[in-house]
């Protein structure tokens, strides 16, 4: 049968112990002077090395040599009160757990007058002293007070203050400490390397953490693990399925839920940790161990670097992510709430819900109106400026230039750009509210040495549409000789919007915006997979479509509110959404399309105008609808709603073919041979 790790490897000497430096460096400077007192009083921690140091100091009291800091180790008496020595008459230890009473402190008393048998002093080691009864205190006061010159006592307590007061008065007392760290490291591996079995080097951490600084529990745990050692030694999965250690990927999973406010993975971890048998409240407990990791990283980047965690490198990167997601406000509030919860989950006889109640406070930082929660809530406004800056208002429109064509020369050249123009409406007709987006309008300059004729309109408004697209692109063939206005800006070259928000800076939340939109809408998700962020000033964002089809559904119904909602709640600020057909593009979700635009497209209102023929003026007073097939002029459109699933057609053969092409992959039929 093997001996206990932390007898086997229990100190023989003042130099053996660890960590307590404080103590052990005056102790044996007392015996080099030989000013050594007749009651001492060692307080601290469990298994921080208060008896073992009495034990030493008996040692080097009766040592041949002694006083002396360095017993020998080969007298009788060094052999006898050695780690694994027999003892000592001459050197009593009492536990005062069970000796406590005035009884036991009558027998002592009268025992203690008798002189030492073979050693130079008679030394009484009381352990556990608190738990002496105040009677039993009384009964020793005389003898502690004025004891024999032979005689010595040494008293080791956790908890100092319930010490008869008139006793600790007459001790000298030396406060033990927690083992650091890196000290009690140091011993385990120093240990490990004694024992000859393998461990990787991630488990002593782990055993660190859960001996909490006494160097006994550090012992006693890794002999627990080690006799747990297969043919490959000690994994850390192992030891952590052992000591019940929560596993980092449950930590990392509800750690970087909480930072992107994701309530569902939040309680599926939950759900993960109760149908894995782990405790909820030792659960919580690492949690809250995580987080003030974070904080620590939050504070000082540079941790890992100065010995303040004792993670990998790539457990340090991960943390380093985790702690700037959730930012300084919530990583405090966090710990706070997970801080009160542990408290909270004492003796409850529900300590799941408890620990979901207190994963939903973390989720809902404006549920709140403590100060902590005001700062959290800040926090995340300021990340959301940090990325699109300041909304500003937007620059004046420019005076839209005349629409006209040449005498005897064809349709001017037509070029589109945004325009605050609503569009054209009969004033006597029903009122109709268009919706807050604004279309495009079509152009043409004034040839020079031309004037505009009388009672010209200066613009028309065009709804975005594939017939307005058409009659652009055919304005602009039939043209070809006419002088070209300058070009106006391409979106790419609009400047940014005022505080810094960019193409760039959209494209970088671009995923958690689609995340966004598929909660609110699932169709308007799938339209905008094809949608690839092509620009962004002051008030628009341009969207680039590689497929017409999808550009239709998307401008139909309120797919741009959803989007415009999952802005606001990704990036703080809702847009003008205009969209345009271009070519497909491999810079993945958000990026910029190649390729020339085919056409723009601005939002489409509920009720669409068409464009009326360039080089003539619409009829006054009309309001013009769009020539819908079935349906006659001035007949009231509604677009189609893609969430309401159309009547099923049955086809076959080449028909069906058709229907393939044209729904799944967005085909056109130009013409048929026969």
């Amino acid at each position: 049968m093997s001996l206990a790790l932390y007898r086997k490897y229990r100190p023989g000497s003042f130099s053996e112990v660890k960590g307590q430096d404080h103590v052990t460096g005056p102790l044996q400077q007392a015996l080099r002077n030989g000013r050594v007192h007749h009651a001492y009083l060692f307080s601290g921690p469990r298994g921080c090395g208060k008896t073992s140091s009495a034990r030493i100091l008996a040692r080097s009291l009766n040592c041949v040599n002694g006083p002396t800091p360095d017993p020998c180790g080969v007298c009788d008496s060094c052999i006898a009160l050695a780690p694994m020595g027999p003892g000592s008459l001459d050197v009593v230890e009492i536990d005062a757990a069970s000796h406590g009473g005035v009884d036991d402190a009558r027998d002592l008393r009268e025992r203690a007058f008798y002189a030492p048998v073979s050693s130079q002093f008679k030394i009484y080691i009381i352990d556990e002293a608190h738990m002496v009864s105040r009677e039993g205190f009384n009964a020793l006061l005389k003898l502690v007070e004025e004891p024999p010159d032979f005689l010595r006592f040494v008293f080791a307590t956790t908890e100092p203050e319930k010490v008869l007061s008139t006793i600790r008065s007459r001790t000298h007392h030396y406060p033990f400490r927690l083992m650091p760290r890196r000290e009690l490291t140091d011993l385990l591996a120093s240990v490990v390397a004694s024992e000859g079995i393998h461990v990787d080097p991630t488990v002593l951490p782990l055993v660190v953490r859960a001996a909490a600084g006494s160097a006994r529990d550090g012992l006693s745990i890794l002999d627990q693990v080690l006799a747990s050692a297969g043919a490959e030694g000690v994994t850390r999965e192992a030891a952590a399925a052992l000591l019940g250690v929560t596993p980092d990927t449950l930590l990392d999973d509800v750690v970087d839920a909480f930072a992107a406010r994701d309530g569902a993975a939040v309680f599926a971890t939950v759900d993960r940790v109760m149908e894995n048998g782990h405790e909820p409240r030792r659960f919580a407990a690492d949690v809250l161990e995580r987080l003030r990791d974070l904080v620590v990283l939050d504070a000082v980047p540079e941790a890992g670097d100065k010995g303040l965690l004792d993670c990998p490198p790539e457990q340090l990167a991960l943390m380093a992510r985790q702690s700037a997601a959730l930012g300084t406000a919530g990583l405090s509030r966090a710990a706070d709430l997970f801080h009160a919860g542990l408290t909270e989950m004492r003796g409850t006889t529900s300590p799941r819900l408890l620990l979901e109640l207190l994963c939903a406070r973390v989720l809902l930082p404006a549920a709140s109106s403590d100060d902590a929660s005001m700062m959290s809530r800040l926090e995340r406004l300021e990340r959301r400026l940090d990325i699109s800056g300041a909304p500003s208002a937007p620059a004046p429109a420019a005076a839209a230039p005349i629409r006209t064509a040449a005498p005897g020369a064809g349709p001017a050249p037509a070029r589109v750009e945004r325009s605050t123009a609503a569009p054209l409406t009969d004033p006597m007709a029903a009122p109709v509210t268009p919706p807050a987006p604004t279309p495009a309008v079509v152009t043409a300059p004034v040839p020079a040495g031309s004037a505009a004729p009388a009672g010209a309109w200066p613009t028309a408004a065009v709804p975005g549409g594939p017939a307005a697209g058409a009659d652009v692109a055919g304005a602009a063939g039939r043209a070809a000789d006419t002088p070209a206005a300058p070009a106006s800006p391409t979106p790419e070259e609009r400047a940014p919007a005022a505080g810094g928000l960019d193409a760039q800076a959209v494209r970088s939340v671009w995923a958690a915006v689609m995340e966004a939109v598929k909660d609110l809408k699932r169709t308007a998700w799938v339209v905008l997979m094809d949608a690839r962020v092509q620009s962004v000033d002051a008030t628009t964002l341009t969207l680039a479509f590689t497929r017409v089809g999808n550009q239709k559904n998307f401008t139909a119904g309120a797919n741009t509110d959803f989007l415009n909602d999952a802005l606001e709640k990704v990036l703080g600020r809702r847009f003008e959404i205009a969209s345009l057909i271009s070519g497909a593009t491999a810079e993945g979700p958000g990026g910029p399309p190649q390729g020339q635009p085919a056409s723009v497209q601005g939002p489409a209102p509920r009720y669409q105008q068409p464009a009326a023929p360039l080089g003539t003026e619409p009829e006054r007073g009309r309001v013009q609808s769009p020539s819908y097939e079935g349906f006659a002029p001035g007949d009231e459109i509604e677009p189609e709603d893609p969430d309401v699933p159309r009547p099923q057609r049955v086809v076959s053969g080449e028909d069906a073919a058709l229907e393939l092409l044209k729904d799944q992959l967005g085909g056109t039929v130009v013409g048929t041979v026969e």
